[in-house]
C-alpha cells in the first residue's frame, strides 16, 4: 500500500469512527457510510446511484439504501483486485460510453440545464462523475471475465443440467423467425447530389470566414442525430471505430480553425472539423447531409424488386442466388441474405428483437408471413440510415415453446455458462470478504445483505 493510499485509508477510518461529516467534491456536507479496504463509500455515492436508477427505471429487490451500498462494496472488491492484476480499460471505450450516457440523460431529463439541476452538479462535474462510473464499471467487467475465465461445457453437461430442471423451471422460448432479405437502393440524381455538396460547401465557407460556428450549423442542420445535439462533436475516437472514408479525413486534419472538403461515406456526405488529437485518438465535429430520394426513383426500385420476387416464385433463380448477386445489403449478401442476430450469434430473432435490431418495417412484414413466402416490396431505413427498398423471405418460424435440448441447445448452453460464471463470482466475493477490512456505519447496518460476510462477528 503506497503512502497516499495509507493516508486516504486513515482519513476514511477517522471519519467513520468519529461519526463526523466530510466535504464532498461538490462542497455539500457528505458522510462516509462504508469503508471497504482503504476505499470509502459516501452517502453521495449512494444517492447518485439511486438517481441514475430512477432514470433507468431500475427496481431494487429490497431497500435501495441497503442494496446500493452493498453493490458498491462488491465493486470495490473487484476494483482492488483489478489494480493488483493491472487490469485496464481503453480511454476510447470510456469516452464513447460517457457520450452515449450524456446524450441519453439529456434527452430523458429534457436539457443540459435540467440535468444540472437534477444532479445538483455542473455539466463538467456530471461528465466527470459518469467518466469515473463508466471506467469503474468496465474495469469490473474485465476483472470478472478474468476471474470466470473460459468456461468450456460438453453437450453431456448441458443435457444433464436440462434433465435436472423442474418442469416449472424450464424456460419458455418465444416465437422466433429466420429471415432473408434483398435490398435495392433507389437511384439518386446527380442534381440532388450536387445540391447537397453545394450546401455543405456553403456551410464550410461560412465557418472558414468566421461568420458562424461549426457547432451551431451542426445543431441546426446535421442529419446525424447522435452528434447533432452536441454541435456535431463525435468525442475522442480511435481510427478503428470509424468507417475508413471518414477516418481518412478526420485523422488527416491538422488545423482546428479550418473545415474539411466535402467527402462521402455510406451514410451520406460530410464536412468535418478537428477539435483535438491525443495520440491515436481524435475528437472532431461533423455535419452529415443525405441526398433526398425522389419518389419516382423509389417506385422504380420497388418495381424492380417486384419483378425479382416474381422470377424467384417462378423458380427462374433462387432467393439465395438473388441475395448473393443482386442485393445491395453488404451485411447479408455474403450469407445468402440471411439476417444475423448480434445478441445471440445465431440467425434466430424473437419478433421484438427483429424490430429493435433490424427494422420495425421488416418485423411488420414478417409477422403475417408463412414459411417460404416472399413478401411484396417495401421501403425501410437500413443500418446506415438510408431509405432503401426491400423484399424478405421467411425462411423459418419456430413457434413459442418450452425449451428442448434439440431445438434450443445454444440457449440452454448459455444458461449453464451463465450459472457457472455466477457461481464462480459469488465464491470469489465470499472468499475476498474474508480477507478484506470492512467497516459499516451503525445506522447503515440494519440490512439483509446478499453476502452476509460484511459484518464480521
Amino acid at each position: 500500500m503506497n503512502k497516499f493510499r495509507v493516508i486516504r485509508w486513515c482519513v476514511c477510518m477517522l471519519l467513520l469512527l468519529a461519526g463526523i461529516s466530510a466535504y464532498a467534491q461538490d462542497n455539500v456536507i457528505d458522510e462516509v457510510v462504508w469503508v471497504v479496504g482503504d476505499e470509502a463509500i459516501l452517502k453521495s455515492d449512494v444517492e447518485n446511484e439511486r438517481l441514475n436508477a430512477q432514470y433507468e427505471n431500475r427496481h431494487f429487490d429490497g431497500d435501495p439504501y441497503c442494496v446500493i451500498p452493498e453493490e458498491l462494496a462488491v465493486q470495490k472488491l473487484f476494483l482492488h483486485q483489478a489494480e493488483l492484476d493491472s487490469v485496464v480499460v481503453s480511454d476510447q471505450d470510456v469516452i464513447q460510453e460517457v457520450e452515449r450516457r450524456i446524450s441519453w440523460l439529456t434527452e430523458q431529463i429534457g436539457s443540459r440545464e435540467k440535468m444540472e439541476e437534477y444532479y445538483n452538479k455542473t455539466y463538467t462535474q456530471i461528465r466527470e462523475m459518469l467518466r469515473e462510473n463508466v471506467r469503474d464499471g468496465k474495469t469490473v467487467q474485465e476483472m470478472q471475465m478474468k476471474i470466470v475465465g473460459d468456461i468450456k461445457l460438453t453437450p453431456a453437461e448441458v443435457r444433464n443440467y436440462f434433465n435436472k430442471l423442474p418442469q416449472d423451471s424450464i424456460p419458455f422460448v418465444p416465437t422466433q423467425v429466420e429471415v432473408q432479405i434483398i435490398t435495392q437502393e433507389p437511384k439518386i440524381s446527380e442534381q440532388e447530389i450536387e445540391r447537397v455538396k453545394a450546401q455543405l460547401r456553403e456551410y464550410a465557407d461560412r465557418v472558414n470566414k468566421g461568420e458562424t460556428s461549426f457547432s451551431t450549423l451542426a445543431r441546426f442542420y446535421s442529419e446525424d442525430p447522435g452528434t447533432a445535439r452536441r454541435g456535431g462533436e463525435g468525442g475522442f475516437t480511435g481510427r478503428g471505430a470509424l468507417v475508413p472514408e471518414f477516418a481518412n479525413v478526420v485523422f488527416n486534419l491538422t488545423d482546428t480553425k479550418k473545415v474539411s472538403k466535402v467527402f462521402e461515406t455510406e451514410f451520406g456526405f460530410h464536412i468535418a472539423q478537428l477539435i483535438e488529437k491525443r495520440g491515436d485518438r481524435v475528437n472532431y465535429r461533423h455535419i452529415l447531409l443525405r441526398p433526398k430520394v425522389d419518389q419516382k426513383d423509389i417506385d422504380a426500385a420497388l418495381a424492380r424488386l417486384d419483378s425479382i420476387a416474381d422470377d424467384i416464385r417462378k423458380e427462374k433463380f433462387s432467393f439465395d442466388d438473388a441475395a448473393t448477386w443482386i442485393s445491395m445489403d453488404k451485411d447479408t449478401r455474403n450469407n445468402h441474405g440471411l439476417l444475423a442476430n448480434p445478441q445471440s450469434n445465431t440467425s434466430r430473432f424473437e419478433m421484438q428483437e427483429l424490430a429493435g435490431l433490424v427494422s420495425q418495417d421488416v418485423a411488420k412484414v414478417v409477422e403475417g408471413m408463412q414459411i417460404g413466402e416472399i413478401s411484396k416490396p417495401f421501403t425501410m431505413i437500413n443500418s446506415s440510415g438510408k431509405q432503401v427498398c426491400a423484399i424478405v423471405k421467411l425462411k423459418n418460424r419456430i413457434d413459442g415453446h418450452k425449451a428442448t435440448i434439440t431445438e434450443d441447445y445454444q440457449r440452454l448452453k448459455a444458461m449453464v455458462t451463465s450459472k457457472r460464471s455466477e457461481e464462480k463470482l459469488q465464491k470469489w466475493i465470499v472468499d475476498k470478504q474474508k480477507n478484506t477490512y470492512v467497516r459499516i456505519s451503525p445506522k447503515w447496518r440494519n440490512c439483509e445483505f446478499k453476502y452476509p460476510g460484511w459484518i464480521k462477528r
